[in-house]
């Protein structure tokens, strides 16, 4: 049931923890991973080389060059995997990102409209629209799997452009899996609680190294019934479920939060 050893699975946004940690789950269960990035972070290569020595089979991990913000570079994108290696059954919207935070009035109108187009516009509408039209044209499945947050549901204070784009990722997954269901296209959605990465680890902690957690991240942990924040162990369940066909093939339009019960915490 979850063997993914026909699936080819794009994933956008690849290089960074959650990227990584979908990747390793896929390739575990025998799927040919592609990466898209622009390479900005963290050079595309040097992750497929980290992938590599962990992947349990040769040729089945690969990255290339690509601008999910821009069509022409996700139609050249798609051309050469298909011809390289094989039709893309699965996309992964992981691209997006935040920049900065500040109080809501003193919120950057530019920097809010570039958060927006990251999280959307390359993160999700683009390179969804390329692979579905791709499949339909072509009288073919597919699933996507777009990554929200848990700011898709309840706001976190100071990442407005991100509460925005991440609560439309929930919308948009629900919107496109009912237009897309007749032609046999799953959409869902994976959103991710507190995972330590890049972005995010000065935010949570003054001291990473010791452990020692800023009040935002202490505030993270006291709203989190597992008292933790999570490991990229946590969600590879998840996304191998809803990339096996099999496993969930008559799910569309759900979301799953992997957040160690962060949404249902009360008092």
């Amino acid at each position: 049931m979850f063997n993914l050893k026909d699936e080819v699975v794009i994933i956008t946004g690849g290089t960074g923890t959650i990227g990584k940690a979908f990747s390793r789950a896929l390739l575990d269960a025998g799927a040919k991973v592609v990466l898209w990035s622009r390479g900005i972070t963290v050079p595309i290569n040097e992750t497929v080389k980290e992938l590599e020595k962990s992947a349990k089979t040769e040729n089945s991990i690969f990255g290339y060059s690509v601008d999910v913000s821009d069509k022409n570079s996700v139609k050249k994108g798609l051309s050469a995997v298909i011809k390289d290696i094989g039709i893309p059954t699965v996309l992964i919207n992981g691209a997006g990102g935040n920049k900065g935070k500040s109080s809501f009035i003193d919120a950057d109108m530019k920097v809010f409209e570039e958060v927006l187009k990251m999280n959307l516009l390359g993160g999700l509408m683009i390179p969804t629209q390329i692979l579905a039209s791709y499949w339909i044209d072509n009288n073919l499945q597919g699933s996507v799997i777009n990554v929200a947050s848990a700011a898709s549901y309840i706001p976190l204070s100071g990442v407005w452009a991100y509460d925005a784009a991440k609560s439309a990722v929930l919308n948009l997954t629900m919107g496109a899996a009912k237009e897309f269901a007749p032609y046999g296209i799953r959409v869902n959605g994976i959103a991710p609680g507190f995972f330590i990465g890049h972005q995010n680890r000065d935010l949570l902690y003054t001291d990473f190294e010791k452990k020692e957690l800023s009040p935002r991240g202490q505030s993270i942990i006291d709203h989190t019934p597992y008292r933790r924040f999570g490991r990229t162990e946590d969600l590879k369940g998840t996304i191998v479920f809803l990339a096996s066909q099999k496993a969930s093939g008559f799910i569309t339009g759900v979301t799953i939060p992997v957040d160690g019960g962060y949404l249902v915490d009360n008092i």
